[in-house]
Parts: C-alpha cells; structure tokens; sequence
C-alpha cells in the first residue's frame, strides 16, 4: 500500500480483549520499514499527538520508514479505560497487527516513548524486527518482564542525559543482562525532549537502518 506520505490515514483497529482503538498512518512511496510509535502516560497528558511521537511520525516517512501511531485505551476516541501498563501490552500488540496488515512482508520496528516504552518493549509479534525505548522508566512495568530484554532481536534504549525518572547509568545497570541490547544518551535533553527530539529522530533512522540493511 502506497498513500502520499504528508497525508495521515485515519486506522482503526481491535485488541484481542475487544477494545476499540484510534490511530493514523503515513507511508511514504518508498517504504522499506514501518515503525509503531507509543506514546506516554495517559494519565499525565499523553496521547499520540505528544511532541516526541508527532516529531517521529512525520520525520521517519522521509527516510523511507513508515509510521503507525495509536491511542491507547481511554485516550481521546479509543474504547476502554486505563489499564495501567498491563492491559495497554493489548493496545501495542494490536497496533502490532494492524501495521502488519498495512504492509505485510515489511520490517516492522516498536518505537515507544515514556510510558509508551516499558509497554511497548513488553509487547511482542512475530513480525517485529527491533525494539526502541525512548526515555523509558524501565519501572511502570516490571524490567525482568520486558521482552525485548530476553529477545535476540536488536533492541536500542535512548536515555536523556538530565532524564528526571531513569538516569543514564540506572538504565544501564538494569538492560546490563538483556540481549542484543544498545544503549545511548541524548546529551542537554530531560525526560521530556523539548526541543531535543531531533537527536532521537536521527538514532532511531539509524538503527532502523542499520537493522534492516539499508543506508
């Protein structure tokens, strides 16, 4: 499927619980990725309009990576309630399927954010290529539990420098035993990114092009 990639596209997709999610797509004319971006906490404001998810959802299509992002549960237009942490596994792994769906025999890569990360790396498919955790707490849910963590498949952890929630070395004692697992710090950026998510557009296109063999 080709769609022209500054349009987003209106997807709407189920969990395996039947819950009832929001989300849109861009995918360029030349796609030779998609990524599934989640967004932070919901509790605290997050949704996928966030500054961190908007700046990769319209950055990646320009480097030939399509892009899917979602509301989780409780979020604006999408069914259910918060499920804290747990239930939105339900949300990432759907939104999972849905991007398979939409461009099947294409690398598909987990990019969460926050919140958005711990899910995101404790949700799995079959088809997933690698995981990204973007200043994630690596707390909201359990680390031990995460599956990228035990995965061979190539995993990235990006942590702020000044990151008010996970410190560089914190995150690096508890990923120190995970697989195939890279981590890296964004220099004079917060737990919140303002004004430093071009660092994190420009590692996370590097590792999805590193991974799947294309410069």
């Amino acid at each position: 499927m080709n769609t022209d990639a500054g349009i987003p596209q209106k997807a709407n997709f189920t969990t395996s619980d039947g819950v009832s999610l929001e989300g849109e797509f861009l995918i360029p004319a030349s796609t030779r990725a998609i990524a599934v971006l989640s967004h932070p906490h919901p509790l605290y404001g997050g949704d996928m309009h966030n500054n961190v998810v908007q700046a990769l959802f319209e950055a990646l299509p320009e480097a030939s990576i399509a892009t899917l992002r979602y509301n989780f549960r409780g979020v604006r237009n999408s069914g259910g309630t918060h499920g804290d942490g747990k239930l939105e596994v339900l949300d990432a792994q759907a939104a999972f399927e849905c991007a398979v769906n939409l461009m099947r025999s294409t690398p598909l890569f987990s990019v969460g954010y926050s919140f958005g990360a711990d899910v995101s790396l404790t949700a799995s498919e079959t088809a997933l290529a690698g995981w990204v955790g973007i200043a994630t707490p690596l707390a909201l849910l359990e680390p031990a539990q995460m599956t990228a963590g035990s995965d061979e498949r190539p995993t990235l952890l990006l942590v702020p420098e000044n990151d008010q929630f996970r410190s560089f070395n914190e995150a690096q004692s508890i990923s120190a035993e995970w697989a195939e697992t890279k981590i890296e710090e964004i220099p004079q950026a917060d737990h919140f990114l303002v004004g430093r998510t071009q660092p994190v557009v420009d590692l996370v296109n590097s590792f999805i092009a590193e991974t799947v063999g294309f410069s």
